[in-house]
């Protein structure tokens, strides 16, 4: 049988058979493969002795959550209580994307702003590259985009992860602690990923992205997967241009113009030099 796996507690992997839920071991040769299953996975169990025999084919991985065959991201990110912080948006964009995994912009608090106009400004500029954007609030909306996908929310502690949740699907009962007086909410406390039904789709119950670095990743990468950049580096002077010190940059010339936004590109700049001096 081929199922999905959903959950994984303690070397126990709960497998989704059309349904079924069945909980299972693995058999010992993955060790020797170096490999093991995780969340997400398309697998082959036997249904008698509950054991998963075959991983099929991931299309991703992500190691921090630990979850594969992700199709969507959403990023959850606060404008207040914590601030905006288009560094993180940025670097949460380029690691997703570099993922071959869909990016989509949800911002959380947006009502504690007195004046929208300057975050209103940069969220209309990621809307013009070609990103989603919502506001939490519009749940109707977000709940339409989790429908035959795979979802996971990615953003800082404190971003709203698990109160997005609760909007989607009131009757999640996830737990909480560590009530926050000002805010009269809790912090979710998941300690292992889990893939919830909402809308016919699947979303990570998981705390997020907690490792934010550009492991694996090179100048190239980092520059191809800023994508307002990877559509205009032709028109550069020089071909491998890495739109920092060269002349006859392009890209440098949108960002003078205020065609590219300054912090899109300032965060580019300062993500070029942590690759050159291998900050991660």
């Amino acid at each position: 049988m081929t199922g999905r796996v959903i959950k994984l507690i303690s070397n126990i992997w709960t497998v989704d058979v059309e349904g079924q839920l069945y909980n299972c071991s693995s058999i010992g040769k993955f060790k020797y493969l170096k490999t093991s299953p995780m969340v997400g996975d398309m697998v082959e169990i036997d249904e008698k002795n509950k054991v998963i025999k075959k991983i099929l084919p991931r299309k991703n991985e992500l190691i921090r959550p630990p979850i594969v065959n992700v199709d969507q991201a959403i990023i959850v990110t606060s404008v207040k209580e914590p601030d905006f912080s288009s560094n993180l948006l940025d670097k949460l964009l380029v690691i997703i994307e570099y993922n071959n995994i869909k990016p989509i912009i949800c911002i959380t608090k947006y009502d504690l702003l007195k004046d929208t106009k300057e975050i209103d400004d940069v969220l209309n500029y990621y809307k013009k590259i070609g990103y989603q954007v919502y506001i939490n609030t519009e749940v109707d909306k977000i709940k339409s985009i989790l429908k035959d996908k795979i979802t996971v929310l990615a953003g800082q502690t404190g971003a709203g992860k698990s109160s997005l949740l609760n909007r989607l699907d009131s009757n999640l009962n996830l737990k909480t602690n560590d009530i926050s007086k000002a805010l009269g909410r809790g912090k979710h406390t998941t300690r292992h990923v889990e893939l919830l039904e909402i809308n016919d789709g699947l979303v990570a119950d998981t705390p997020g992205f907690s490792s934010l670095s550009f492991i694996n990743m090179n100048k190239k990468d980092i520059k191809d997967n800023f994508i307002e950049f990877y559509k205009n580096e032709n028109n550069c002077k020089y071909q491998d241009c890495v739109h920092v010190k060269e002349d006859g940059c392009y890209i440098k010339k949108l960002v003078e113009d205020g065609i590219i936004i300054k912090s899109r590109y300032e965060n580019y700049v300062k993500f070029i030099e942590s690759i050159n001096e291998k900050r991660w």
